[in-house]
């Protein structure tokens, strides 16, 4: 089958304007819930999403990360602040996330502001990490060039023995984003590709308006 032929009807659900909460917040957490639910293959991570950075000259990075919270309004990921994403934040905190759940034929984008987290949120979280992702954290200098592998694995190896008896400490470098939304778009799969799609923005009096937008 050639890809101008695949498609799929979309027949599992609606989204209206009088069924969605009127905090974007409190909606995300209904649909992700909902995502959640039912007998979904192992492979399955609902908690991701899509994160769209940008470089000086307006070039776009995206990357998967993992969502791993949502509280005072935000959206909260993980990662290296050396990284590429880190460093294009640093210049440009506007940020995008998209997350798709195909098995409930829906999307969501978000729009917002990329503040780092306190450094004490970053470390408590840190620690709730499973060993080896913390000596993950620790062994790679992420997204710069290294000459092979084995320099990884080496670097494993001398910091498991070096930890093997204490705790792995939160690197400097590593810590936590929150996505401050401001503006919020829910996409439900309809028939006829006459999806719904209502998006919350932020109003003049910092209200959340909802808009009903063409498919």
């Amino acid at each position: 089958m050639s890809l101008y032929e695949m498609r799929r009807s979309y027949k599992l659900g609606s989204l209206n304007e009088t069924d969605i909460d009127p905090d974007p917040m409190v909606q995300f957490q209904t649909w992700l819930q909902q995502a959640m639910e039912g007998d979904l293959p192992d492979w399955v991570e609902v908690n991701a999403m899509t994160l769209s950075t940008t470089e000086p000259d307006g070039r776009v990075s995206s990357r998967i990360v993992l969502l791993k919270g949502l509280d005072k309004g935000k959206f909260w990921f993980y990662t290296n602040y050396a990284s590429d994403k880190g460093r294009q934040i640093a210049d440009n905190a506007h940020v995008a996330l998209c997350f798709l759940w195909q098995h409930n034929q829906r999307q969501v984008r978000v729009e917002g502001i990329a503040e780092p987290a306190p450094r004490e949120q970053s470390v408590r979280y840190f620690r709730t990490r499973p060993r080896e992702s913390q000596l993950g954290a620790l062994v790679s200098d992420q997204s710069t060039v290294i000459e092979s592998r084995k320099v990884l694995e080496t670097r494993l190896q001398e910091l498991t023995k070096k930890y093997a008896d204490g705790d792995i400490p939160c690197p400097e470098q590593w810590g936590g984003y929150g996505v401050t939304p401001l503006q919020v778009e829910f996409w439900q799969g309809r028939e006829k590709r006459l999806h719904d799609r209502l998006r919350y923005r932020r109003g003049e009096d910092n209200r959340w308006l909802v808009e009903r937008l063409a498919p």
